[in-house]
């Protein structure tokens, strides 16, 4: 299941509160506690829910973010709920176009993230009850407000995707800064693909020499290794991924060698592959 909970959360100079107003479907509560905890998030506030965190749906669709719910806070307004916080951020779907455009003054998601990466303070992103958004007051209440680029022939989602989008959107960003760095983000997923060129030529060596056991005449063998090498490299291998590559083609090879009855095979019984230049 990849769940490994014993890792502490990501590390970010900010700390983000998610504020549910008037929540009232278990099922959308339980999963938002879900996308919350995949991007390493765990402050929940709930404002005048008319749902329980204690639901039975809620925590079967919260699977293993149990804990969101397990310490969420409820508030009876607003204000209340963001009162500790240095930023407030609303969401909405509903983007007008005349005069409430002022009002309605939005930013997307990535904005807002490239935003809160230097923030050092509490930030509370706040959500509108499902079926309704936030409302006007609510809105009001609010340092500046985030949409999503959803298609205008149909922009209001579902109250958790809009909460995944979100987290997903900042968890990204922290991502991309401090992959590796950062205890609660250890580098398992390479961020840069790369090869040292010591790697390259062996595996291009690999390469010619497994297309120069094939059958057939040159021009075939040739076109073979250059149709290989360059499909591979245009999927820009790491280091781990070349190693194996390497590995399967020195097998492949061998064993092509030995069908052959290839009298260097018989010698030499190597396991390695030794690029033309170092030789």
């Amino acid at each position: 299941m990849g769940d490994r909970q014993t890792l502490q959360l990501p590390r970010r100079n900010y700390s983000l509160h998610i504020v549910l107003v008037g929540a009232s479907h278990p099922g959308n509560l339980g999963a938002v506690c879900r996308t919350m905890l995949n991007y390493g998030f765990d402050s929940l506030r709930l404002v005048s829910p008319t749902c329980s965190p204690d639901d039975i749906e809620a925590r079967n669709r919260a699977k293993h973010a149990g804990r969101v719910l397990d310490t969420c806070q409820v508030f009876d307004t607003l204000e209340a709920a963001t009162a500790d916080c240095s930023l407030t951020i609303g969401t909405s779907g509903k983007r007008e176009i005349g005069a409430k455009t002022t009002f309605r003054h939005f930013t997307y998601t990535w904005e807002m993230a490239e935003r809160l990466d230097s923030f050092t303070e509490s930030v509370s992103l706040v959500f509108g009850e499902e079926g309704m958004g936030l409302s006007t007051e609510s809105l009001a209440l609010c340092d500046f407000l985030v949409t999503l680029p959803t298609w205008e022939g149909y922009p209001i989602a579902n109250l958790s995707h809009a909460v995944n989008a979100c987290v997903y959107e900042l968890h990204r960003s922290t991502v991309r800064s401090s992959q590796g760095s950062n205890p609660g983000i250890p580098n398992i997923v390479p961020l840069e693909r790369s090869m040292n060129p010591t790697l390259k030529r062996i595996l291009n060596q690999g390469i010619l020499e497994f297309g120069q056991v094939l059958p057939g005449n040159d021009d075939r063998r040739e076109s073979f290794s250059q149709n290989l090498r360059r499909n591979l490299m245009r999927s820009m291998p790491t280091d781990d991924e070349a190693t194996r590559l390497i590995g399967g083609i020195l097998d492949a090879t061998t064993a092509l060698q030995y069908v052959a009855g290839n009298a260097e095979w018989k010698s030499q019984r190597r396991r390695k592959i030794t690029p033309t230049e170092e030789e």
